[in-house]
């Protein structure tokens, strides 16, 4: 298979995912319970957490750096991407429905669907950037099929967690409006910033190779600070049945299987 063929299926996967999760919302009739809705964050945090290790700082570290070394520069980058994450949040209007309260800058303008939308969509961006990154690395090195490999392995285990993530950000749309089109088409739009940070992670890591440390531990931090931020204290909120931590095991075991996987 030609290299430009994996981000050609990798990219648009993690959208058609998302795209998959929503359409639930045809389907569901009522609300998704807590204990199950605990079971589709953990399992998403835990592919998020093992994605931003396996696929994104241990390659990082694996690298040579010249100027300054390599934990420093990964330590940094971590740092800064979870420092980016955490100014979104300060400066973008969005409402977390789990905790019924708006973060980021006050506006009367903007609706509270509008702002539920914008609360997903902003967590979205550090997903599809990682996965670019990744192809835009194994592409920089040509017939590296390990890479390649790799690279479409962690859209395969983001994509997989985008389905019930989808379901997640349409059904408090739904309760909103009472419409489950509309949920869709929300839940839908919320996924189109993945491909498109893809693509801009893929030109970036293609055409400027000596920040290829910098961006993989970047779209790391991004991703841990998602992670510790919202998707954890989400998992355990009321109660201490353990199906979130469970479920943010397995999904930790699957993507780190997903990325140890190795074809010859």
């Amino acid at each position: 298979m030609k290299d430009y063929v994996y981000p050609l299926i990798g990219i648009p996967l993690i959208f058609i995912c998302t795209t998959l999760g929503a359409l639930l919302i045809f389907f569901i009739k009522k609300q998704i319970s807590e204990k199950l809705n605990r079971v589709f964050i953990g399992f998403a945090a835990g592919v998020m957490f093992s994605a931003s290790f396996f696929s994104l700082i241990k390659p990082a570290l694996e690298t040579e750096a010249n100027y300054m070394p390599i934990w420093l520069i990964v330590a940094i980058s971590v740092f800064l991407g979870a420092g980016f994450l955490w100014l979104i949040d300060k400066i973008v209007p969005h409402f977390h429905t789990s905790e019924n309260k708006d973060e980021g800058l006050k506006t009367k303008t903007m609706s509270k669907n509008a702002k539920m939308f914008l609360a997903v969509t902003i967590h979205n961006v550090p997903e599809g950037l990682s996965v670019g990154i990744a192809f835009g690395v194994a592409l920089a090195q040509p017939n590296n099929q390990a890479l390649l490999v790799g690279a479409l392995l962690l859209s395969v285990g983001i994509g997989i967690q985008n389905i019930p993530e989808g379901a997640v950000v349409s059904l408090p749309i739904k309760g909103e409006t009472g419409s489950s089109k509309r949920a869709f088409l929300f839940g839908m739009a919320s996924g189109i910033v993945e491909p498109i940070a893809a693509v801009l992670g893929l030109f970036l890591a293609m055409q400027i190779q000596g920040i290829m440390p910098w961006a993989l531990a970047f779209a790391a931090g991004c991703m841990i600070y998602v992670v510790a931020e919202e998707m954890i204290p989400e998992m355990s909120n009321e109660g201490h049945d353990h199906f979130g931590v469970w479920s943010f095991i397995i999904g930790f075991i699957i993507m780190m299987v997903l990325d140890c996987i190795q074809f010859v």
